[in-house]
């Protein structure tokens, strides 16, 4: 049998780790932005973000509040580019999280907030959109051209952009420390199999995907791109939420992936894996420590960056997923690179 020719979204993961490194190198600029929001004093964040990036900007907000204490809340783009709203936010940064820069409520957004007072913070793969333009501080992912519609690279370089800020925000070294380490830790992620796991989600009727804080943004991801470059059915859960409804559902016809992260919410991810499975769901977990019904992730020697580590190799779990099902994950029926919307 011939071996399947390489997908643009394949050739894209497997820049991941080059691309991280790259960041790595030249990360002095997300440094100091966090030192600018730690000695500006600034009383709030608030983001502004659609698709892929908005779970970017999920994880920027769990890390912020939960590393720093600085409350950080999402502005849906409509408020300005729909509604025209005239928005308060003296003493707040407003952080842009777009891989184009180019669409127009992200552009509204963003400028509505300047005017009612923000400074403003873009993390973009396009230095010389729009959004790049308007903004006080740019800060470039650096994940060079991306082609495939799904997006991969320039959401896993949001991440780290994230990571940095936080980590300098609080004046974190073990971030610092540790960053050299974490390309070969995603070219490891890289190698991994999870062909095991793949049946039980091709006959899934629906698909869950679960997380808690820092892993909720990377389930909301994943949820994403099974439905973007699969066409399956898939919803993105808080471990706390499930049991507040969505559980009604699961049984032998769903199946789940797990996010685990090492920290404080690993207890309620394994009560809602083990409730899954017991009501008959294939529920898989990803974490560094395998057991039966559990992918493998390399380890990170700083637990805040396990759900970097996990997305990447969740990209390359679900664009194998894709070409197997005789998708393609390079441009999903009815869905363009660059969306604008109003």
């Amino acid at each position: 049998m011939k071996p399947r020719p390489n997908t643009i979204m394949a050739t894209e993961i497997a820049e991941i780790p080059a691309m991280l490194d790259r960041q790595i190198k030249h990360s002095k600029i997300y440094w100091d932005t966090g030192q600018y929001l730690r000695n500006t004093g600034i009383r709030g964040i608030v983001t502004c973000a659609r698709g892929t990036s908005d779970h970017a900007a999920n994880f920027f907000k769990y890390l912020m509040e939960t590393q720093t204490g600085l409350p950080v809340a999402s502005i849906r783009p409509s408020v300005a580019s729909v509604y025209g709203s005239t928005l308060r936010l003296t003493e707040f940064a407003c952080v842009t999280f777009s891989q184009s820069g180019s669409s127009p409520d992200i552009i509204s957004l963003q400028q509505a907030a300047k005017a009612g007072g923000a400074s403003t913070i873009a993390i973009t793969n396009s230095v010389d959109s729009r959004i790049a333009n308007d903004a006080d501080i740019v800060l470039p992912v650096m994940a060079g051209p991306e082609h495939a519609v799904a997006a991969t690279k320039s959401f896993v370089g949001m991440l780290l952009a994230a990571l940095t800020i936080a980590a300098s925000y609080r004046r974190d070294e073990r971030i610092r420390k540790t960053f050299s380490d974490i390309p070969h830790v995603a070219s490891q992620a890289l190698r991994l199999d999870w062909s095991e796991a793949a049946l039980p989600f091709i006959r899934a009727n629906s698909i869950f995907c679960i997380g808690r804080g820092t892993g909720l943004a990377i389930a909301a991801e994943a949820a994403l791109k099974f439905k973007e470059t699969c066409r399956l059915h898939a919803e993105a859960y808080s471990a706390a939420e499930l049991i507040h409804g969505p559980m009604a559902i699961a049984d032998r016809h769903l199946a789940a992936l797990i996010f685990c992260t090492r920290d404080k919410t690993q207890s309620s991810i394994d009560a809602a894996c083990k409730k899954l499975r017991h009501q008959g769901t294939a529920a898989f977990m990803i974490r560094p420590c395998s057991d039966q019904d559990s992918l493998r992730v390399p380890t990170a020697k700083v637990e805040l960056f396990d759900p970097l580590i996990q997305s990447i190799a969740f990209y390359k779990f679900v664009e194998k997923l894709a070409c197997n099902l005789g998708e393609n994950p390079d441009a999903p029926p009815g869905l363009k690179k660059v969306t604008e919307t109003m």
